[in-house]
């Protein structure tokens, strides 16, 4: 999220309705709205506006440029910020569209920040996003990044105003007190019941989640694999609640998440789904991560292979690397005398890795945290590096210690820009530049961006 330096560019506003100006210091003011124009988009999937009063307002539901009246939904005198929903457009922007979901608006559902804006105009916010992101913790322009500025929609994702890419193959519902199926709202436990979410995906959809009732649960994630018709659904039971009998309307294998120790176990079925990417096969155990939408971990691959090139003979590592898609796709390349490592902290995805790549006898998963792992295996050198962190990154003492074996190319794979430009502002210390960065569009309709940076050492690029 931006800091309070950031949102110069938000105007004034001035309270509608509203006594907040009288109010004493700590005092809730939701509820409260303010008549404001709207500023700057920031990250997280709202836009930068101020009260009249200077306090810095994260709106969603709305566009830079429009004209609004925003209701707080969090914050009080004398926060830093507040949050607030734009309950009432007065000037629209150009690029406002009627949101095609039903539950999408202020007080429902908290599963899509974009419903509101055109495709196009969506993949322009995150580009700002993005560029914001890279100036203020990277120190960097677009050009110095090897960047267009673009973020590319995914194949197929390319449609018209009004229509939603169907794209989400896995879905965590939640279940209210009277056992329906819904999403959460923003930054909330309350449930909002639905009968169809439009970005899911049609092996989801076709499951019939939202049909029917779930007594005694507390959430239900269905799973729809690419690239086979393997379908499941991960059942949460409420403390001591019983699982029911599930009939669904395709067949579907059926894990419990344990109350005791959070494990998932199956029920009956396949406890995997078969996932494939770059002409593989990839067994998903038990909930495991796998890309969410269907064309990500295809569009990932071939851009971090046509970012880092390998060849025959090098040496590789891959880094949170989870069930091996991107070790599995080096290791195809690298030859017979070529060699992957992998270092994954979940324990079944570390079994799942190994027998993925089990064909390819010069990749090695090891298990573990990448911090703690990776000065273990003695390695002092390699020729490529390919890393995949969670939300947070990888961090100031990891990318230290990957600068220091000299990889001739690194790509960083990230789902947070803000992750990414910290990260980067260290691979800069540590001797290296952003060749080329490219943004990828995998999570329509959401504030989320993936984006794949390609560095190489700085000397190289003088």
């Amino acid at each position: 999220m931006q800091n309070e330096s950031t949102p110069s560019q938000a105007t004034d506003s001035k309270a509608v309705g509203s006594q907040a100006g009288d109010s004493r210091a700590g005092d809730s003011l939701i509820g409260e709205e303010y008549e404001v124009e709207v500023g700057p988009v920031a990250h997280g999937g709202h836009c930068i506006a101020r009260t009249a009063e200077g306090q810095v307002l994260f709106v969603r539901h709305t566009l830079p440029g429009e004209k609004i009246v925003a209701r707080v939904t969090d914050g009080e005198t004398g926060s830093r910020f507040l949050r607030a929903d734009a309950v009432r457009i007065i000037e629209a922007s150009k690029d406002r569209v009627e949101a095609p979901c039903k539950y999408a608006g202020p007080g429902m559902c908290g599963g899509c920040d974009w419903q509101h804006a055109k495709p196009g105009a969506q993949r322009r916010l995150k580009g700002e996003v993005i560029t914001e992101q890279l100036k203020r913790l990277a120190g960097l322009t677009p050009e110095e990044a090897g960047w267009d500025g673009t973020v590319m929609p995914a194949e197929g994702d390319k449609l018209p105003p009004g229509e939603v890419p169907a794209w989400r193959t896995r879905v965590q519902y939640a279940i209210d007190d009277e056992g329906r199926a819904g999403l959460r709202k923003h930054r909330s436990h309350e449930v909002q019941p639905i009968d169809h979410c439009m970005i899911a995906a049609p092996g989801v959809t076709e499951l019939g989640i939202e049909k029917r009732e779930w007594p005694q649960l507390a959430a239900v994630e269905a799973i729809s694999a690419t690239g086979s018709h393997d379908r499941q659904v991960i059942l949460t039971p409420k403390p001591g609640g019983r699982l029911p009998l599930v009939e669904l309307d395709k067949p579907v294998s059926v894990l419990r998440v344990e109350e005791h120790d959070g494990g998932v176990h199956r029920v009956h079925g396949r406890a995997f789904v078969r996932e494939r990417a770059d002409d593989r096969t990839y067994r998903v155990g038990s909930g495991g991560f796998w890309q969410v939408h269907p064309q990500a971990a295809d569009t990932l691959v071939r851009a971090v292979m046509q970012g880092l090139l390998p060849r025959k003979n090098d040496t590789a590592l891959d880094l949170y690397c989870g069930v091996g898609l991107f070790a599995g796709a080096i290791g195809q390349r690298i030859g017979e005398k070529g060699a992957v490592l992998g270092i994954e902290s979940g324990k079944r995805a570390v079994e799942d890795a190994r027998h993925n790549l089990k064909d390819l006898e010069r990749v090695r998963i090891e298990h573990g945290k990448v911090d703690q792992v990776l000065p273990r295996t003695g390695i002092t050198e390699a020729d490529l590096i390919v890393l995949d962190p969670p939300r947070a990154g990888a961090g100031k003492a990891t990318v230290k210690h990957l600068a220091a074996l000299g990889a001739r190319r690194i790509a960083y794979v990230a789902c947070d820009p803000a992750a990414l430009a910290r990260d980067l502002a260290y691979f800069r210390e540590g001797g290296y530049r952003v060749r080329t960065l490219r943004a990828f569009d995998l999570f329509p309709m959401t504030s989320h961006v993936e984006c794949v940076a390609i560095l190489e050492p700085a000397a190289k690029g003088l």
